[in-house]
């Protein structure tokens, strides 16, 4: 039986509609004040930009000028070299049956049709043989190797000119480890370096190279 009471239907609670913030209105004085901002951060920029190429050109002229005098200490070093270890070098070699008559002080060749280009610290020769002489201040390995080419192109050159002479090869430093000398005479060159106040030359075993 109806009671008397009066039921009402619950509805569902309708969903909150997102609040819409208005947007803030731009100005021109707003956008001027942009463009001078941009225009600010770019000459900021232009003049980080110079300030690097200008630590970058002093670096260099730094760079160049430490190579210039590294260049000039080793070409110091090197001309002291062959002072003290070229002079007396036609006697030295008497002693292992050679008869040099000449020595030259950087013998150049520049041969450009056979695309041949060497230069000899010092070159002894006879009529019948020569010995192409490296100097260093310090023998390292790579010299030795760079004069194991050159020896090459010296006897390239040689065979296309009709040179019948015997070549060849000595290195001579004022520094010298057991390694290098080693590895110098493994090579088939003659070693030449200070010795006290004079200078040895020891020649490599069996026999020295024949280029």
């Amino acid at each position: 039986m109806p009671t008397g009471k009066t039921t009402t239907k619950k509805t569902a609670k309708t969903a909150k509609e997102p609040v819409l913030k208005k947007a803030k209105k731009v100005t021109l004085d707003d956008v001027w004040v942009t463009i001078k901002e941009i225009g600010e951060a770019h000459k900021e920029t232009e003049a980080a930009i110079k300030e690097t190429q200008k630590v970058h050109a002093e670096t260099e002229a730094a760079l160049k000028e430490t190579q210039r005098i590294v260049g000039d200490l080793g070409n110091k070093f090197g001309d002291e070299a062959e002072h003290t270890l070229v002079p007396g070098l036609l006697d030295k070699f008497e002693q292992f049956g050679f008869s040099f008559g000449v020595i030259s002080r950087n013998r150049k060749i520049n041969d450009n049709e056979h695309d041949i280009h060497a230069e000899i610290d010092a070159f002894l020769e006879n009529g019948t043989q020569t010995m192409a002489v490296e100097v260093k201040a310090k023998l390292q390995k790579a010299d030795v190797d760079n004069h194991v080419r050159r020896m090459e192109k010296l006897h390239r050159h040689a065979d296309l000119h009709g040179d019948k002479r015997e070549y060849f090869g000595a290195m001579a430093a004022t520094v010298v480890s057991d390694r290098e000398r080693d590895y110098a005479l493994e090579n088939g060159f003659y070693v030449i370096e200070p010795s006290g106040e004079d200078v040895k030359v020891t020649q490599p075993t069996p026999n020295p190279k024949v280029w």
